[in-house]
């Protein structure tokens, strides 16, 4: 419980109708939720407006409405707060009705493409195993301490997303390290939060279904460089030609790190097999378990941010050279009798399947057949679509077309949407299987022995999403059991 004018402290204030001097029991941005006493928080969502909402939230007991613009009815014992922005309101109104949690432990943000849930996990990992408590929030789970929650969004909406940070603080945990979506930022669910650091991975291909253009979708990422303070650091990878850009205009402290440059952080790789990375960082050799070289620069990027958290450098890469990646990222299983490797990974942009399938050609001894089972989702970015399906026929032996998460649409259509541009040698490689556990289950068919079978796409998702309905699905149980009828 809170007072409502306490909670409104840093909000950009147009109007206010009412009294401010009233306690408020809870704060909403979802009327069905509202009990009485909660502050209502009307905002402007992708498929519906918090305002046309505001008489329901009233009737479920609401006193204090944050809105953009007032209703054409003024209920009495309604404090009515107008503002410009009020998803930016409910970040900020949030943040104070939960005690600033971010500002009670060591909170850092990790946005880019690719690489945000490895990053994120691993600095979890890496922190818990020196002996900190921790808070996560990433695509694949969140993490409080040792407990986990199911995770729905990268980044959670402004107030589920201050709940979960003063749960961190009450349990006790030090750091929290969480993905920031581009989302999540045009959307200002991180208003409000006070980040001691921010780690930029890269920019590729994303989101254009939402961003329109590739300029927006990097203008918004670096809004949240932007923002951080001079107290915070950021950390960019110099390798992408969107880094410096990233950081140009932070009042935090810049640092880089680099496989090709020299940098704050240098990373060179000596040996890259499926035992993991050999690699020389910055002077000091280490073995790491994660392979490859897009794991190289997530090894990278949380050193770094370690280092600039203030951990003792050779500590930071004893502990990292034992862990283990992200569950669905660059995830491997061998058949027992054909000693085939199946890789699950989440790589659902073109950059993101360029990365996984350059590494496993790099791991190939010579004589082994690529065979690569990847879709694309439906209701999302189209124009990926036949650059994801070129990737994959260059540079598989054989490709197999097939669902993702298809959604309102035809998993037809979706391949067809692959296959456009591909000319005639490439077209002769790929096989169209819309229904994904038979793709699975053909591409171990058509696996000999020693070959590599990468299934794109879903990674740690135990479900897929067909029409509306959210249906049970896990490539990882799937490939699992296609091998043990392979081995019978």
């Amino acid at each position: 419980m809170a007072l409502l004018q306490d909670i409104l402290y840093t909000v950009r204030i147009q109007s206010l109708v009412g009294n401010t001097d009233r306690k408020v029991t809870a704060v909403q941005t979802d009327s069905r939720l509202v009990e009485p006493g909660a502050c209502f928080i009307a905002v402007r969502g992708v498929q519906q407006d918090g305002h046309d909402h505001i008489a329901a939230a009233i009737k479920q007991g609401s006193t204090a409405i944050v809105c953009e613009r007032l209703p054409q009815t003024i209920q009495d014992g309604v404090t009515y707060v107008v503002t410009s922005n009020s998803a930016e309101a409910a970040g900020i109104i949030a943040h104070a009705f939960y005690g600033a949690p971010s500002k009670r432990l060591q909170l850092i943000g990790v946005t880019g493409t690719n690489g945000k849930t490895t990053v994120a996990t691993l600095l979890y990992t890496l922190f818990t195993s020196m002996g900190e408590t921790c808070g996560l929030l990433s695509t694949v789970s969140n993490r409080i301490g040792a407990a986990e929650l199911e995770s729905t969004h990268t980044t959670p909406d402004a107030v589920s997303l201050n709940q979960l940070l003063k749960k961190m603080v009450d349990a006790g945990c030090t750091h929290a390290f969480m993905e920031v979506s581009s989302h999540a930022i045009h959307q200002h669910r991180i208003a409000g939060l006070q980040f001691v650091g921010g780690i930029f991975t890269n920019i590729t291909h994303d989101h254009l279904d939402y961003h329109k253009t590739f300029d927006e979708y990097i203008r918004v990422k670096k809004l949240f460089f932007d923002g951080l303070p001079s107290t915070a650091f950021a950390i960019a990878n110099l390798d992408d030609k969107n880094g410096v850009i990233m950081l140009q205009n932070t009042q935090a402290d810049k640092f880089y790190y680099s496989l090709r440059t020299m940098a704050d952080f240098k990373g060179k790789i000596l040996e890259n097999s499926i035992t993991g990375l050999q690699m020389v960082v910055n002077e000091t050799d280490v073995h790491f378990r994660l392979i490859g070289e897009f794991n190289a620069y997530n090894l990278l990027a949380v050193y770094a941010a370690a280092i600039c958290l203030g951990e003792d450098r050779q500590e930071v890469l004893q502990y990292l050279s034992n862990l283990s990646g992200a569950e669905g990222r660059f995830d491997y299983v061998i058949s027992a009798r054909e000693n085939v490797i199946g890789i699950i990974d989440y790589a659902h942009t073109p950059d993101a399947l360029h990365n996984v399938l350059t590494t496993i050609k790099q791991l190939q001894k010579g004589h082994e057949h690529i065979i690569t089972v990847v879709g694309c989702g439906g209701d999302r970015d189209r124009t990926k679509r036949p650059k994801m399906g070129t990737i994959a026929a260059e540079y598989s032996s054989k490709a197999i077309f097939t669902s993702d998460n298809p959604r309102s649409e035809s998993p037809e259509q979706i391949i067809k949407e692959m296959h456009v541009g591909l000319d005639p040698v490439l077209s002769k490689k790929i096989l169209d299987v819309p229904e994904r556990g038979e793709a699975i289950r053909t591409a171990v068919m058509l696996a000999r022995q020693d070959d590599i079978i990468l299934l794109a796409g879903k990674g740690h998702e135990k479900y897929q999403i067909i029409g509306s309905e959210r249906l049970p699905f896990d490539d990882r149980q799937t490939l699992l059991n296609a091998f043990k009828e392979m081995d019978k």
